[in-house]
């Protein structure tokens, strides 16, 4: 994927922020791990506009974050009004796919990118557990442009 190519119409789901004061490091700029924040923050929000609420441990159906590939194209100084946009990319049968894009706001080019490989987690069990129903419906009725679902591997239960 040629992630500095990534524009605003790739994305489904949008979040808004301002950096920190606390979001600069010693260089004046956003320091990369904010980033970080700002995505997973906007990915709870994703989860609650999908109506998915599993976001606690406490909770049966939850997620836990497998892997991540994360690109920094631009530099961003304190102040700034962010856009973060979140796609699931792809759903197989116990992990699926988020792709992120922060942008600052006006501009057309991210400043970041990433892939979170996202695993359905049940936290009493201590193990992967099949994606949640929530997740594999919005793929299954095309309300998420793009997402790839491999067939072989799924169905809703």
């Amino acid at each position: 994927m040629e992630w500095q190519q990534l524009r605003r119409a790739d994305f489904d789901y949008w979040t808004k922020m301002r950096s920190r004061w606390r979001d600069m490091d010693a260089l004046g700029h956003i320091n990369h791990a904010a980033y970080l924040t700002y995505m997973e923050s906007s990915r709870v929000d994703v989860y609650y506009e999908l109506g998915y609420e599993g976001i606690r441990k406490e909770d049966r159906e939850s997620t836990i974050l497998g892997a991540m590939e994360v690109n920094y194209h631009h530099q961003a100084t304190h102040p700034v009004k962010l856009e973060i946009g979140h796609r699931i990319s792809r759903v197989g049968c116990k992990s699926f796919d988020f792709i992120a894009g922060i942008f600052q706001k006006g501009q057309v080019s991210p400043i970041c990118t990433a892939l979170f490989k996202m695993v359905a987690f049940n936290y009493y069990q201590n193990q992967a557990i099949p994606v949640p129903k929530k997740i594999k419906e919005f793929c299954l009725l095309g309300y998420i442009v793009g997402c790839q679902i491999h067939p072989a591997e799924f169905a809703i239960v």
